[in-house]
């Protein structure tokens, strides 16, 4: 982040010295990163206490310094230089998802005074010329913002967060990675509950906005489709009539958002007569899109070099930004075209000696993203790609929970077991128990001659063992759950295993 004093930046969370002297404080500068993890502190950072599953960040706070941050962040005083901001009564109660183990609001003092420093250190930097720029959407955030990332690239230092970092913890933290020498600064922006889009926004105002898509992630959560819809767009509301909206006009509840915002909207879509459209889409053998990318009367061939058809709609928005910021056609195809898989568990795609090829996409899933998934399984097993000179090849799905559906889980895990077969998967491991995942194996017998075909294990041990035994040289293999069930060490695990293990190779 931007250098700052100890003293400010006590200023601006409104927090009280501990164990350093005002005259220290007004003398001593954070010109490091700010970090919740005493493990990367480094010289001239800020430690952040905050508790955890196993342990409380507050005792680490003199591990921190020793490591050479230069301050804490801290709910209480802990025996070296701190700014201390007290929890409010009740914050307990309503702690941040992002602190489950919050039980005495420590968590949510210290989340509320990043927030303000954050807040304070976007400000100045927008005021020198940073454009920050918002993602948001039931799925295809993390992939967005990575392409964002490399699409922006040759326009300016670019700061983006690593992995899914978009929720009260990990969105302030990657706004204090900007400084500056930033020039974009791409948020990806979740939420559980209404209001929550409003506030991340308010930390780091965007110019730009883009959304993607109204789904049902988290719908146990927001009751309703329609409540998911005003949640996301609390996003394009809070651009200024002077920013910009990317909009997914393929999705109707997207599209109606453009009456909501006060910016102006670019309209992306699969179909001609948007801003920025995409034409003649074709997938190679790995479901890599290739399309004619569209802008006003330009066009240009782009080769996409990640994997699966639903990432088209993730890179027109890519490129509608890249576009507004001042990128040529040309800059925007050859950034897609090098910006492969980034971020981890999220549709990476290996293919090992032995011609088995392993998707692992285990970091999240809904219903929608499942589709997605299972879809490019199935394209990459079949025989329609130019590639593959008409050979199939047999497909398996190892498929877990997807979580949070609430009252729909039943019915959406049933409909994913049915929707596999009707891709005509070769094999579906459905990895857990409990009553959603017992309808997505049922939903896969009862759809079409199904039987053995279908299998249910306890967890990721014995589905890994089942492929262990079963998997065949050339078999394609699509791991996907919600990342609570831990599929993606499966899938590593799967790509890490030796030619000559397993059955019959």
């Amino acid at each position: 982040m931007i250098e700052m004093t100890i003293a400010r930046i006590a200023e601006i969370v409104g927090g009280e010295l501990a164990d350093i002297t005002p005259e220290a404080a007004a003398a001593t500068r954070v010109t490091g990163t700010v970090e919740f993890d005493s493990r990367a502190v480094g010289p001239g950072s800020l430690f952040l206490a905050l508790p955890g599953a196993r342990s409380d960040g507050h005792d680490f706070a003199s591990a921190a310094v020793a490591a050479g941050a230069v301050a804490v962040l801290a709910a209480r005083p802990v025996g070296v230089p701190a700014i201390v901001v007290r929890p409010e009564p009740g914050a307990a109660d309503a702690a941040s998802g992002a602190l489950e183990h919050d039980t005495d609001g420590s968590g949510a003092a210290v989340l509320a005074a990043l927030a303000r420093l954050a807040a304070a250190v976007a400000a100045e930097l927008v005021a020198g010329g940073l454009t920050i720029i918002g993602v948001t959407g039931s799925s295809g955030k993390t992939s967005t913002k990575d392409l964002l990332a490399a699409v922006l690239a040759p326009l300016g230092q670019v700061i983006a967060p690593p992995g899914s970092f978009n929720n009260e913890l990990g969105h302030p933290w990657t706004v204090l990675r900007a400084d500056a020498d930033t020039d974009y600064l791409i948020l990806e922006m979740s939420a559980r509950h209404p209001g929550n889009i409003a506030a991340l926004a308010a930390i780091a105002p965007p110019s730009i906005a883009v959304v993607l898509n109204v789904g049902t992630a988290h719908l146990g959560e927001f009751g309703s489709r329609e409540i998911i819809a005003k949640t996301k767009a609390e996003l394009p509301q809070a651009v200024p009539s002077s920013g910009v909206v990317v909009l997914n006009a393929d999705d109707t509840a997207v599209a109606a958002m453009a009456e909501l915002t006060a910016a102006r909207v670019v309209r992306v879509s699969r179909e001609p007569g948007a801003d920025v459209w995409a034409g003649s889409v074709t997938l190679d053998a790995l479901a890599r899109p290739r399309f004619t990318l569209h802008a006003g009367d330009d066009e240009v061939e782009v080769a996409l070099a990640v994997h699966g058809d639903h990432q088209v709609s993730n890179a027109l928005c890519a490129a509608a930004v890249a576009l507004e910021c001042g990128a040529s056609l040309r800059q925007v195809a050859d950034a897609l075209a090098a910006a492969g898989p980034v971020s981890r568990h999220r549709m990476q795609v290996s293919t090992r000696a032995d011609g088995v090829t392993v998707i692992n996409d285990a970091y999240n899933a809904n219903p929608d993203s499942m589709r997605a998934g299972l879809k490019a399984l199935a394209w990459m097993a079949s025989d329609k790609a130019e590639e593959r000179g008409g050979a199939k090849r047999r497909s398996w799905a190892v498929l877990g929970e997807m979580a949070e559906l609430g009252d729909d889980a039943i019915t959406e895990h049933d409909a994913i077991g049915r929707f596999a077969v009707r891709l005509d998967v070769s094999r579906l491991i459905v990895v857990g128990s409990g009553r959603a995942m017992n309808a997505m194996h049922h939903g896969a017998v009862m759809e079409g001659s199904w039987g053995a075909e279908s299998v249910m294990v306890a967890d990721a041990d014995a589905a890994l063992a089942v492929l262990r035994a079963e998997l065949q040289a050339g078999d394609v293999v699509l791991v996907k759950a919600s990342n609570s069930v831990g599929l993606g060490a499966l899938a590593e695990a799967l790509v890490a295993e030796p030619a000559d293990q397993g059955g019959s190779r």
